[in-house]
């Protein structure tokens, strides 16, 4: 019974020691939390414009409703993300993104890194006596 006790005074003790690390002091550039009433409006205000699409899991726009003043669309976002990706890279010792020193590597679209990726994987292999990427063997062809 000794035995079971001791681990999970270990996990208290060190979920409770971590805690103090994970508080972060309110900076100028941060707003002040919301109230209740206010998190209550704009929950109240979004569900007026929007639905929830079963389909894509995704909430949309009502039907005829226009969307909001400075609201961006899909396309847009997307867009901001590929420009953000091209030009920082996550730096996982200091966990941020870093901005990349000169021009971006690659002018490439995620889809079409996926997409290159996908054809590499389809022509060459891992040789793991040599560690390096081979070109795979071309297939036989069966002779009629």
């Amino acid at each position: 019974m000794k035995l079971l006790k001791f681990p999970l005074i270990l996990a208290v003790v060190l979920g409770f020691s971590g805690l103090p690390l994970q508080a972060q002091p309110m900076t100028d550039k941060q707003a002040a939390p919301m109230t209740r009433q206010q998190v209550k409006m704009e929950r109240d205000e979004f569900l007026k414009l929007h639905r929830y699409d079963a389909g894509t899991e995704e909430w949309v726009l009502r039907p005829n409703i226009d969307p909001p003043a400075g609201m961006k669309t899909r396309a847009q976002v997307r867009a901001e993300k590929e420009d953000f990706l091209k030009m920082h890279k996550y730096d996982g010792v200091t966990d941020t993104w870093v901005p990349l020193q000169g021009v971006p590597k690659s002018t490439l679209t995620r889809a079409e890194v996926r997409a290159e990726t996908a054809q590499f994987m389809k022509t060459h292999e891992w040789d793991e006596m040599n560690e390096r990427w081979v070109e795979k063997a071309p297939r036989k062809v069966k002779a009629k």
